[in-house]
């Protein structure tokens, strides 16, 4: 999953050197952290487009190739232009292997054709589409994979249900957080509730 890029030191930085990078098809960026001091680079803007644009780029550790040195990071935070959505900065972290991030990894859902709810007609409302977790830096997954094997109309799928993979821990510790219901169908629920009301005015 990891990946490299070609990176050129800056020894200029501020507005004017940075507009002038961007003139020049770069992206400036800035590696911080592992108690080193901040290290401000340039990035190919083509590449980064394609990595930001390409998904997990916040999850995925990449090797910055710069003045013979390889320095890996994990992405954290990016800028892009207001209006034309192009990125104009780039924070990295620097990372070894003892480094714990807090990221964002993305939920996938298995075995929807298996949801006796969802066969029957019912929706799955997803509540979090992402779960926030420490994890390891070099041990990041792809992605938390919930199964709808079994699952009903009416279920809550909680954190707790989840075999989250080795050392992913959630941020949230004061509540098994809901993941996804799976949700009775629009016309399930009126014939439900024109019952409801007709055994309360009898």
């Amino acid at each position: 999953m990891s990946y490299e890029l070609k990176a050129e030191l800056r020894n200029r930085v501020g507005k004017g050197s940075a507009r002038e990078l961007r003139r020049n098809g770069m992206v400036p960026a800035v590696i911080y952290g592992d108690k080193q001091a901040p290290l401000s680079i340039a990035l190919n803007y083509k590449d980064v487009y394609y990595k930001i644009h390409g998904g997990g780029f916040k999850t995925t550790i990449a090797t910055i190739v710069v003045d013979g040195k390889k320095i890996q990071v994990l992405p954290k935070d990016y800028q892009l232009d207001p209006v034309r959505d192009f990125p104009i900065h780039v924070d990295l972290l620097r990372v070894s292997k003892n480094t714990q991030v807090t990221v964002q990894i993305p939920v996938r859902f298995l075995n929807e054709e298996k949801s006796a709810g969802i066969k029957r007609g019912g929706v799955l409302n997803i509540v979090r589409h992402e779960i926030e977790a420490i994890v390891a830096a070099n041990s990041i997954p792809d992605a938390i994979e919930v199964d709808l094997e079994g699952t009903e109309i009416g279920d809550t799928i909680h954190v707790s249900a989840v075999k989250l993979p080795e050392g992913v821990e959630p941020t949230i510790t004061d509540r098994d957080f809901t993941i996804a219901t799976i949700a009775a169908p629009a016309g399930l629920k009126s014939e439900e509730g024109e019952e409801a009301a007709e055994e309360a005015s009898e």
